[in-house]
């Protein structure tokens, strides 16, 4: 009888990597090299850029590439999660967001100590992230969806810091994408060192994380306290991740690629796993790079490599997931919850006042244009300002209408509390598709544009439900994985933004949830589409009422099962691609109304459908009025700032499931 015996090609696969980056490299620097040899007392430009730009950007991304791969493997070493990495747990987020805040804030502290705030800030969403699922066992599935949710949060808060602040933080755009660009060797010779003493102290791990291998009753057995032994161990690892995001930004999957390279490659042994992912992971960052420079060219400054290495880490991500059981069962969609105890009727009339009087109040009060605040009544120009603010006003509210009842659509179906356009990246996907429109057609062609993005949603909600048939549509799955998916899809605009097209600037205000490009005619249109997409909604929401009992008593019932769910879900795809021209991709609008109606006490479908229209446009309403004069003269988007009360509401969901 033959034993197979499992072949270690991590070395060959390392071996490989560094080959094709070698030969990137060569044809990068074969045209430096007769400058580089000798001393030149005269000033060489292109012995400069050899020497100060190009060689230290090689360095620089070895030893990123180096250290990100370690910490990823550390993670999964030590939360035994194969989905663990800086970027899927929120750390390099953090760590980015501090050193926003401190530039802003207190820039003596990056002058301090650079590192020390990015640490502080890792150290903070790595907390953050273990409090949420603390509960829950660290459930792999579950924890990586904690993460990435901080990931969300503060990165949004960054961007808007950036947006309102760009006169001082105009160069952390790109930076923060993650920028492997030189000007000389501080940075490589700084951060060498640091990442060397922190890779000495992971090699002595390798005996005790050995013994935590084997489970935590024989580690206790044998002395070890795998507590102790899993806190120094995280926090080597995202001290790791820290130095790198102070020094180049966020670097997003090559601490999650790397590991899972090593290990498809036969690398078994903690010592091998940290090995191989270190080189393997220092040579595809190399290789990605490598290849930004040559195919960019002169733009290769101004492109991203975060962005980019996002491009294979989201599909890696969603292929992990597929291989990865949750350790615990998603909480049942009907467990009790306190609801509101007026009757409906009195509760649908008061919603409806409370809503026309946000409305009125939005459009007639605000800052007047000597900067005081005013009634639209009591201004010289009324009719000036009315104009102004109504288009505006108006866009919000139908595009928070057109959220809130995607967002029941989603949840009814999938029987998912979590879901919604923004959160399984239907949103980015109708971005995407906005994307594609404005730079293959003309911006002002609308219909057609609606068109493109309508294209974008209705794939993307197709891929996320043909992904998770298998599962059962699993809550925390179906959102990991449009997460993934959003950030695949920004990367892909990411890239198409940073060409220097004069049509990216659109896109980019498109994507920050803008309501400032209203006018009457796009009111109009988003009125029109608004109007006829929910009243067919509404004569529908009898078979939304049926498809919850499910598939068999559903058509029992008489309802066409398959031709039902394309109906409904093309008509969420319809209304999230409408919205997302208003108000961008991440308002998480159609994640928070339902729960409302729900809270309310409406349960059937059609009543959950007006209450939730309801709901979504005032929040979408009062985000907008924050937006404009919450910082006046300057404008904050609605978009985001509805974001940044969206994304702890989806925390407080997840840990008040983890209880």
């Amino acid at each position: 009888m033959s034993v197979h015996v499992l072949t270690n090609r991590a070395p060959w696969l390392s071996a490989g990597l560094f080959a094709g980056a070698g030969s990137l490299c060569w044809l990068l620097i074969a045209q430096y090299l007769p400058l580089l040899g000798g001393i030149s007392e005269s000033y060489d430009v292109e012995r400069m850029i050899a020497l100060y730009a190009v060689l230290p950007r090689m360095a620089t991304a070895l030893l990123c590439g180096a250290a990100l791969s370690l910490s990823g493997v550390l993670l999964q070493i030590a939360l035994r999660n194969p989905l663990a990495s800086p970027t899927t747990l929120g750390v390099s987020a953090g760590a980015h967001l501090a050193l926003v805040l401190a530039t802003l804030i207190a820039p003596a502290l990056i002058a301090l100590s650079r590192d020390a705030v990015a640490l502080a800030g890792s150290l903070t969403a790595a907390a953050l992230v273990f409090a949420l699922v603390s509960r829950r066992s660290f459930s792999p599935v579950t924890l990586v969806l904690a993460g990435l949710v901080v990931s969300l949060y503060f990165g949004a808060a960054a961007t808007l810091l950036v947006l309102l602040n760009d006169r001082y933080l105009v160069s952390l755009f790109i930076w923060g994408a993650g920028s492997l660009s030189q000007q000389d060797w501080s940075i490589p010779a700084t951060l060498a060192p640091k990442l060397l003493i922190l890779s000495v102290i992971a090699g002595f791990l390798v005996r005790p994380l050995n013994v935590l291998n084997a489970g935590d009753e024989t580690a206790i057995a044998l002395g070890a306290k795998p507590g102790r032994l899993r806190a120094l161990t995280v926090g080597l690892a995202v001290a790791l991740a820290a130095f790198v995001t102070s020094s180049v930004g966020v670097i997003g999957f090559v601490g999650l690629a790397a590991p899972a390279l090593a290990r498809l490659a036969g690398a078994r042994t903690i010592a091998s796993q940290m090995l191989w992912s270190t080189l393997i992971g220092s040579a595809l960052l190399f290789f990605t790079d490598n290849a930004i420079q040559l195919l960019a060219g002169p733009l290769s400054n101004f492109v991203p490599t975060g962005a980019v290495t996002a491009l294979f880490g989201s599909p890696l991500l969603l292929l992990l997931l597929r291989k990865t059981k949750s350790l615990q069962a998603t909480a049942p969609r009907g467990e009790p919850v306190k609801r509101w105890s007026q009757p409906p009727v009195l509760t649908a009339v008061g919603g409806a006042l409370l809503l026309a009087l946000v409305i009125a109040a939005s459009i007639t009060f605000g800052r007047t244009f000597a900067g005081g605040w005013d009634w639209i009544v009591a201004n010289p120009a009324p009719d000036m300002l009315l104009q102004l603010r109504g288009p505006r006003v108006l866009s919000a509210a139908l595009a928070g209408a057109l959220l809130a009842v995607a967002g029941v659509i989603l949840q009814r179906l999938s029987g998912n509390d979590m879901a919604s356009p923004e959160v399984l990246g239907v949103s980015s996907g109708a971005m995407l598709g906005l994307a594609f429109g404005v730079f293959f057609l003309s911006p002002d062609q609308t219909g057609s544009l609606i068109g493109f993005a309508s294209l974008g949603a209705i794939a993307i909600m197709g891929l996320i439900l043909m992904m998770n048939r298998k599962s059962g549509f699993q809550a925390e799955r179906m959102v990991l994985a449009g997460i993934a998916l959003t950030a695949l899809l920004d990367a892909l605009i990411g890239a198409l933004a940073a060409t220097g097209d004069l049509r990216a600037l659109l896109l980019l205000r498109w994507m920050s949830g803008s309501t400032y490009g209203a006018s009457t005619s796009s009111v109009a249109a988003l009125g029109l589409s608004a109007g006829l997409l929910l009243v067919a909604a509404l004569a529908l929401a009898r078979w939304i009422n049926l498809l919850d009992l499910g598939g068999g008593p559903a058509s029992a019932l008489g309802v066409p099962v398959r031709r039902a769910r394309a109906v409904l879900f093309l008509i969420a795809g319809l209304m999230t691609a409408a919205a997302t021209l208003s108000v961008g991709p991440l308002s998480f609008i159609g994640l928070m109304a339902p729960h409302i109606a729900r809270q309310l006490g409406f349960s059937g479908a059609h009543s959950q459908i007006l209450t939730s229209a309801a709901a979504g446009a005032g929040l979408m309403v009062v985000a907008d009025w924050i937006g404009r004069y919450g910082y006046f003269p300057y404008e904050m988007p609605a978009g985001l700032i509805s974001a940044l009360v969206g994304t702890p509401f989806l925390m407080l969901l997840l840990s008040r499931k983890a209880s």
